[in-house]
């Protein structure tokens, strides 16, 4: 047999058991931990641990540690045999009644966390969001990586026209609120990492849309904040630079952010003021030199 023909015949075993394919059900809602896993499955950790050795070892899920937690999901699409895993888990019926009392019993676990964010959101962000759809909508989004995501208010926004989207944070609460955020939008392709904004943990040119959310106004290293960015940044990918106007001159924000820019290496469109009467923030967008993207 060949090695395609192989793999395929793992994976049909490893999905044969019913707990397996409990486990792919929940994982495919969002990234999912060892401890949520064992409590709605109900079983003890060592077996569902070993499940859950067999199901990556077909390439079903992924494993990966962030911070002190382990967390599961189902294997990223890009892999080689993307297309052909979609299809065989796409045979997983979702209308059925276990499948629908395990996820039910996950968002139980997690907590409605939400806190009515859309009836609390200032007029100034929903304006913000607004010109941020405006920005994204004319240019494909691919894989989006939102540095300093908080609650993932941002991936909520532009998760679902991404081909992958990842928020990361320093604040691990953030992350895990923002996780329940996700699982409840229903966004099973957004990820979330702890991580600091001067030492990404990604490889280099992984990104095609870059949102520096809010950070780089107030950080002690704002020209390493955005080389940083330009590193995980693909070639023809664009940077979107939110700041936050505060207290400051919408001007000498902008001054400060062009010649941080200029020092990253970066190409600094004019910024767009949203909203333009009284700005609340600031938004532009940033290439690379040799980038031959439009910076809208």
């Amino acid at each position: 047999m060949t090695t395609r023909t192989e793999q395929l015949a793992t994976q049909l075993k490893a999905l044969a058991d019913p707990v397996r394919m409990r486990l792919v059900a929940l994982c495919r809602q969002g990234e999912c931990s060892v401890s949520e896993l064992t409590e709605v499955i109900g079983l003890s950790q060592p077996r569902v641990s070993q499940h859950l050795k067999q199901l990556c070892d077909a390439g079903i899920l992924q494993r990966f540690r962030d911070g002190k937690w382990v967390f599961y999901r189902v294997t990223a699409r890009r892999s080689s045999d993307g297309a052909a895993r979609r299809r065989l888990l796409d045979l997983i019926p979702v209308d059925d009644a276990v499948f629908g009392r395990d996820i039910s019993r996950l968002q139980e676990l997690r907590g409605d966390l939400s806190t009515g964010v859309d009836q609390i959101e200032r007029q100034g962000d929903r304006v913000l969001y607004k010109a941020l759809v405006e920005l994204t909508v004319t240019a494909q989004l691919g894989d989006l990586l939102d540095i300093g995501c908080g609650r993932g208010q941002i991936l909520k926004l532009l998760g679902t026209r991404a081909n992958r989207a990842v928020g990361v944070d320093i604040d691990s609460d953030a992350t895990r609120l923002a996780r329940t955020e996700l699982l409840l939008a229903g966004l099973p392709n957004c990820s979330l990492r702890s991580g600091d904004m001067y030492r990404l943990p990604f490889n280099d040119a992984g990104f095609d849309t870059i949102i520096l959310d809010d950070v780089v106004a107030d950080a002690k290293h704002p020209v390493r904040a955005l080389t940083e960015a330009r590193r995980v940044l693909k070639p023809k990918g664009r940077l979107i630079v939110l700041l936050a106007v505060g207290e400051r001159s919408p001007v000498e924000l902008q001054r400060q952010l062009a010649e941080w820019s200029r020092t990253a290496g970066l190409r600094l469109a004019p910024a767009r003021l949203v909203p333009k009467i009284d700005p609340e923030w600031l938004l532009s967008v940033a290439t690379a030199p040799d980038s031959q993207s439009a910076a809208a």
